[in-house]
């Protein structure tokens, strides 16, 4: 017996035989061409096409998963039409005068490098996207699009599996997904969670070809593959798999109701999203809401601003979506370990406790116009809060208020439609913060605590820095203090409090925290 050991992004247990996808390997060569017109217009045939595809397969996936599961199709459907996508492909093919599967592949590597080089593990999981779009064109273009099955009852392996392949995979011969490579937050793990598939990413060239038609048993929960297993390594699997199931059917119990304490206390179990495709998932888990909606997503991986109108197609798709649920947006946090070329901000040693987030809208008042003006105009299509991240003080929380007050006066002038009571409230997530909590839950309609942040700022702890991890104890008795005091603040003011942030996730402090 060999065992192998990855990261588990989808629970579950399969044993059965290990089909490694082959996929013929296509040499994009560096073609050149003399109607350079005539490849732009060959690529853009290849683009609509790829869009008529991705209808079909946003229609499928509705059939098959409901409405939330078409979102990510949708959007790659969107990237598709986006100039930032276009242009530069556009611009390849002019000025090096080649072919277009050279400018698609060259042009979409540089894109996907962008967001594979972010630090936010959620937006570097977004390369596997703009990977996918290009091989659908490239594809289309050249004429080797494969039709991504299986022809037997197997657990699928290979290098990584794109979301496309994932969401076409016929899930009564998938048993299982094994991965070479791939993110917890890619919308392929997504899927293969929503679909109820396990899977395993990370293996690395532990898993090989070599190793196809070979039996399998793995736990999609450890990580681990166990190829040829022991009779009592497949006996302590299955019996695992019957446990498993029999906590899923539980669970279904509650889909559809309230989150109440046994004392009959209401709670409200909400989701963070860091893209429209992410509303899925939130759905899908019988989330009561959005929490945060991290909306910088849409200003990364740019070549410069996203426009009013773009920004609010993203933030009505995901208000409608949810169907009246609350979905809290929070107002650009860029800066730290985010960054866009285009902001042009100064080189900082430490970045964050620089200029990032509320400090950037409030120096660049018509940046942050663009954006109130969308969020408001999004809020006549569903139930949409606003929340300013990074507020150290009352003064700069009545500043950005007031912002959003002109923005509502100018809306209102110009006869847009817009919900003038959105709820805005605050992040707290610095020490600064907790400590006036009393003062700022007198200027806002809620809060929620930026566990990830306040834990950094509060231990003196990089938490992008794993040297020094080990000081990073997110239980430390100084954090938990600080939670108290501005859960008791915000009550004191007849405000709520939220946990965002790994600690809402932290089941061990659930009890406490209720």
């Amino acid at each position: 017996m060999i065992t192998l050991q990855g990261k588990g992004v989808s629970a579950g247990i399969a044993i059965g035989r290990l089909v490694y996808l082959d996929r013929n390997a296509f040499v994009i060569e560096k073609k050149p061409v003399t109607d350079t017109a005539g490849e732009i217009e060959r690529f853009h045939a290849a683009r609509i096409s790829a869009m008529e595809q991705l209808d079909t397969l946003a229609n499928s996936m509705k059939e098959k998963l409901g409405e939330e599961h078409a979102l990510l199709f949708e959007i790659h459907r969107m990237m598709l039409e986006d100039t930032d996508f276009i242009d530069p492909i556009i611009k390849i093919i002019e000025t090096e005068r080649i072919c277009a599967e050279y400018a698609v592949n060259a042009a979409s590597s540089r894109l996907a490098q962008d967001f594979a080089e972010m630090d936010d593990e959620y937006m570097s999981a977004r390369a596997v996207d703009v990977v996918d779009i290009a091989k659908r064109i490239i594809g289309i273009l050249s004429g080797t699009q494969q039709d991504v099955t299986s022809g037997e009852k197997a657990i699928l392996a290979s290098d990584d599996f794109s979301p496309s392949e994932t969401a076409q995979f016929d899930r009564s011969k998938v048993l299982a997904l094994v991965s070479q490579a791939g993110a917890a937050n890619s919308h392929t793990a997504i899927f293969a969670r929503t679909m109820g598939i396990p899977a395993i990413i990370g293996l690395g060239a532990s898993l090989s070809p070599g190793l196809a038609g070979k039996e399998a048993a793995l736990d999609g929960e450890t990580g681990a593959i166990y190829i040829e297993p022991d009779a009592a390594t497949r006996a302590a699997l299955s019996e695992k798999k019957d446990k498993l199931r029999s906590i899923k059917e539980d669970l279904e119990r509650f889909r559809g109701k309230k989150t109440l304490t046994r004392a009959g206390r209401a709670l409200n179990l909400y989701a963070n999203i860091g893209s429209v495709a992410d509303v899925e998932a939130a759905l899908a888990g019988d989330a009561e809401g959005i929490g945060l909606f991290r909306s910088e997503f849409l200003y990364l991986g740019r070549e410069d601003y996203p426009d009013e109108n773009i920004q609010y197609e993203s933030y009505k798709k995901v208000a409608e979506s949810m169907g009246g649920k609350q979905v809290i947006i929070r107002t650009l946090d860029i800066g730290a370990d985010k960054q866009a070329d285009y902001f042009n901000l100064p080189h900082e040693e430490n970045p964050a406790m620089g200029m990032r987030a509320i400090r950037i809208c409030l120096t660049r008042p018509p940046l942050f116009k663009t954006q109130l003006r969308a969020i408001y105009r999004a809020s006549a299509h569903g139930n949409v809060a606003i929340m300013f991240p990074m507020i150290s003080s009352v003064g700069e929380l009545k500043q950005a208020k007031a912002i959003a007050a002109e923005v509502r006066a100018e809306l209102e002038q110009a006869k847009i439609p817009f919900n003038p009571d959105v709820p805005v409230g605050i992040m707290v997530e610095t020490p600064a913060s907790v400590i006036i909590s009393d003062l700022l839950a007198a200027e806002a309609d809620f809060f929620s605590i930026g566990t990830n942040d306040l834990t950094q700022y509060t231990l003196a702890v990089d938490r992008q820095n794993e040297a020094i991890s080990a000081f990073c104890d997110t239980h430390h008795e100084a954090i938990l203090r600080m939670i108290r005091m501005t859960v008791e603040n915000a009550h004191k003011a007849g405000i709520w409090c939220g946990i965002c942030g790994s600690l809402g996730a932290d089941m061990t402090l659930t009890k406490i925290f209720i």
